[in-house]
C-alpha cells in the first residue's frame, strides 16, 4: 500500500504526470486501505497486472521502456517512463542478528522477531520481561506499530509495578562437583539462562529466567545438570512406584 501513497503524493505535486503501477498483488487490509485504493485510482493512477519483463533505455533518448504482460487481460503492454522506481519490501535492520545472539530470540523465516503466539501472546517472546511491537516484529503501518508499543510498555510496567515475579518450580540446577565447565548447555539453552562462572569454571543457572525445559539436562555429557523435583532416582522412583507389584 505504500506505493499507493507514493502514487498519490506524486499525482499530487506533479497534476500533470502519468503514474503506472505494475503489481503483482495488492493486498489492501487495513482500515480505510480499500477506500484509498480506490481514491488513488480515481485520481487517475494506472494499476496493471503482471510484473516486467524487460526494461531498456530507449535508443536516442534519456527515457526509459518497460516491457511486460498484463496477465488480466492476457496481453502484452509497452510503456515509456523518465522514472522507473522498484518498490521494495521491508526487512529487519542491520543489528538484529546481533541481538538475536545475545537474546537467542526466536525468528520468522524473513528474519523479523517471532512472537510467542500470534493470536493470544502477540507482544510476548520466549523470555520473560523482553516484548517485541511494531516493525520489529514485521512490516506494519503506523497505527498498528502505536498500538502494539502502548501495549508492550504495559506489559513493561506490570513487571515494574509488582515488583517481583513467579518462577517456575521444576528448573535446571547444576552440580558443580561434576560440571567441567564444557558450556555444551549454554548452547543449547534457549532462554540465555547459563553463563560459566569464570572463578570456578562451572556453569550457573539464572533462575529467573530459566523455563525448566531440560534441553541442558538433556545435552550435558556429565550429568551435572539436571531438573528439580525431576532427578534421575526421583523418576526412578516414580517408576518403581507405577510398576510395583506388575509382573511380566
Amino acid at each position: 500500500m505504500y506505493l499507493a501513497k507514493q502514487a498519490h503524493l506524486l499525482r499530487d505535486k506533479v497534476p500533470d504526470c502519468n503514474v503506472s503501477v505494475l503489481y503483482q498483488d495488492v493486498r489492501a487490509f487495513g482500515k480505510g486501505f480499500e477506500e484509498f485504493y480506490d481514491r488513488v485510482h480515481k485520481e487517475g493512477v494506472h494499476y496493471r497486472r503482471g510484473l516486467p519483463g524487460e526494461i531498456y533505455k530507449k535508443p536516442g533518448s534519456d527515457r526509459v521502456v518497460v516491457r511486460g504482460e498484463d496477465t488480466m487481460l492476457g496481453e502484452p503492454y509497452e510503456l515509456e517512463a523518465d522514472l522507473v522506481v522498484l518498490g521494495v519490501g521491508l526487512r529487519p535492520s542491520d543489528g538484529v542478528e546481533e541481538l538475536v545472539k545475545l537474546t537467542k530470540l526466536s525468528q520468522s523465516a524473513d528474519k523479523f522477531f517471532l512472537e510467542a503466539h500470534p493470536k493470544l501472546r502477540p507482544i510476548d517472546t520466549a523470555i520473560d520481561g523482553m516484548f517485541i511491537a511494531g516493525c520489529a516484529q514485521g512490516p506494519k503501518d503506523i497505527p498498528d506499530s502505536v498500538a502494539q508499543g502502548k501495549a508492550a510498555s504495559s506489559a513493561c510496567l506490570m513487571y515494574l509495578s509488582s515488583g517481583k515475579g513467579e518462577i517456575e518450580a521444576a528448573i535446571s540446577e547444576i552440580d558443580e562437583e561434576l560440571c567441567t565447565g564444557c558450556r555444551q548447555c549454554e548452547e543449547v539453552c534457549p532462554y540465555t539462562t547459563l553463563s560459566l562462572d569464570e572463578e570456578k569454571n562451572v556453569m550457573t543457572v539464572n533462575e529467573a529466567i530459566c523455563k525448566g525445559c531440560g534441553a541442558c539436562s538433556a545435552a550435558c555429557p556429565s550429568g551435572a545438570a539436571s531438573m528439580k523435583h525431576y532427578r534421575d532416582s526421583q523418576v526412578y522412583a516414580q517408576i518403581g512406584a507405577l510398576t510395583e507389584g506388575l509382573t511380566s
